[in-house]
């Protein structure tokens, strides 16, 4: 290899790069703009764990160590119940993260210091969670009179991480696999002057978009179903509950994200920019989708801004449906708000793509 050639290729590239405003936007500014919005959104941190409380006992005692079991911000206080049926199905809804439940004669139990009239009840499918509402329960009686309190895990009783992170992943891969693959695939198109000659053809846009994006969805489809077969053989994924509401979210979540990918397209002159673009794009929305973090450990102004993030919704419906066992109607905010994100990025990518007339 000549140094001479290896220079004039270096010197090429950078007067290239110099010259092409997006792609040094997409190199300054995009880096800058993730930079600040992932420092206060990845936080590890556990805190502000939403517990339903369930107070038979109803009495002074019982209502004072409620007080100081919410005190200290770990376990917060999500709406009082009369029944644990009703507790537990917010619990199954993903309203809350766990339920907290004195017992009929907690104080008469307390005082003499023998029994459990505690319980902690804690859906496992976040073991992160789940282990730091258990340690917060246990401390706050620690060092009482009161025994220990008793928890409980659902769904997921040895915590293990990977149940939890499965659901999620499969979501990385549909996005790498629709999003910036296809996004690559469309910009090589224009790339190549392809784009220009199917333009004099009978051939229409939405057909040519069909076409195209199809195989990309039902890679999409088999990744998925990938997933859930290692998962299930190799980390313990409980694969006992139904899978139709699984594969009525699938599709919708395909749409959003082939739609994004038709988009990155749009955007980018060449597969490089695609490229780069799509991995820009998919960042945040993985980071910023509780997949990683829990979603409670950021800003309240950002946790409103996710809600525009159809990862967020996917990770959350398929843990719902795959660890939880919920059903449609039980995590319906969920589900509009991936069907709204879907039609309005394939609204978006449809009224964007202009380099086919019909």
């Amino acid at each position: 290899m000549r140094a001479s050639s290896l220079a004039a290729v270096v010197t090429k590239e950078v007067r290239q790069t110099l010259r092409d405003k997006r792609m040094m936007a997409l190199l300054l500014v995009a880096p800058t703009i993730q930079l600040c919005v992932f420092t206060v959104a990845v936080d590890l941190e556990i805190d502000a764990i939403d517990t339903a409380i369930v107070d038979l006992d109803d009495t002074q005692e019982s209502r004072r160590e409620i007080a100081a079991l919410v005190a200290d911000g770990m376990l917060s206080d999500a709406g009082r119940h009369r029944s644990v049926d009703t507790a537990m199905h917010a619990l199954v809804d993903g309203n809350v993260s766990a339920v907290l439940v004195f017992d009929r004669g907690f104080a008469r139990v307390r005082g003499r210091g023998e029994g459990t009239a505690v319980q902690m009840i804690y859906d496992g499918s976040d073991p992160n969670k789940g282990t730091a509402a258990a340690s917060a329960a246990r401390a706050a009686f620690g060092g009482t009179s009161a025994s220990p309190v008793a928890v409980r895990y659902l769904n997921n009783p040895s915590l293990d991480t990977a149940p939890y992170m499965i659901p999620a992943l499969s979501g990385v891969i549909l996005l790498l696999v629709t999003m910036i693959v296809a996004a690559m695939g469309l910009a090589r198109e224009s790339e190549r002057g392809t784009l220009e000659q199917i333009s004099v053809t009978p051939l229409t846009r939405g057909e040519f978009l069909l076409g195209k994006l199809l195989p990309f969805a039902a890679v999409g489809v088999f990744d998925f179903l990938l997933a859930l077969a290692v998962g299930g053989a190799l980390f313990g994924l409980p694969l006992t509950q139904p899978l139709g509401p699984v594969f009525v979210v699938l599709p919708i979540f395909l749409v959003a994200s082939l739609s994004l990918g038709l988009l990155v397209a749009n955007v980018s002159a060449n597969q490089q920019q695609a490229f780069i673009t799509g991995f820009l794009v998919m960042l945040p929305l993985i980071l910023l989708s509780g997949a990683l973090t829990p979603l409670s450990s950021m800003p309240a102004w950002l946790q409103q801004l996710t809600w525009a993030n159809p990862m967020r919704h996917f990770a959350a419906l398929t843990r719902a449906f795959l660890l939880r066992g919920a059903s449609l109607s039980e995590v319906w905010r969920e589900l509009l708000a991936l069907l709204v994100c879907a039609l309005a990025f394939f609204s978006a990518a449809l009224l964007s793509f202009r380099k086919i007339k019909e």
